[in-house]
């Protein structure tokens, strides 16, 4: 089953990290990604730019664009990971990997994933098990 792995963390101090710090943090995280590649595990991976890049667009009577991601959360979504994992508990442990490679502050939320591919599985959203997802080749 495919897992999505959002990474939360306060943008001001990530933000803040010197490039050293930073490469630092990347390499370790690297070596994670790579003994899931290594198990054809590893699927998407992207880090997103600044919240200050975002806007969001609103629902209602109409929709409206603003600036910002506007989330309710004080830490932000900063990105994320598409991991193949048998279950919960195994998704659990990669993100356990990924928290241990980034010792800063922060979370990581773990969702299973729905995959929708019109023209395939049947044209209609399902839940993706085992290794029926294309993952590889995938990450960013």
């Amino acid at each position: 089953m495919l897992y999505a792995i959002l990474c939360y963390n306060f943008e001001d101090v990530v933000g803040a990290w010197s490039p050293a710090e930073d490469a630092a943090v990347m390499a370790r995280l690297g070596a994670v990604e790579a003994g899931l590649a290594a198990a054809e595990r590893m699927g998407a991976a992207a880090r997103l730019l600044p919240t200050t890049a975002a806007v969001t667009l609103r629902k209602g009577r109409e929709l409206m664009v603003i600036d910002g991601p506007f989330a309710e959360t004080k830490e932000q979504l900063l990105g994320f990971y598409v991991v193949d994992c048998a279950d919960l508990e195994a998704a659990i442990a990669v993100a356990r990997d990924l928290a241990v490679a980034n010792p800063d502050r922060g979370a990581y939320e773990i969702r299973p994933l729905a995959v929708y591919r019109p023209g395939s599985l049947a044209g209609a959203p399902s839940q993706v098990r085992g290794r029926q997802a294309h993952v590889r080749g995938a990450g960013a």
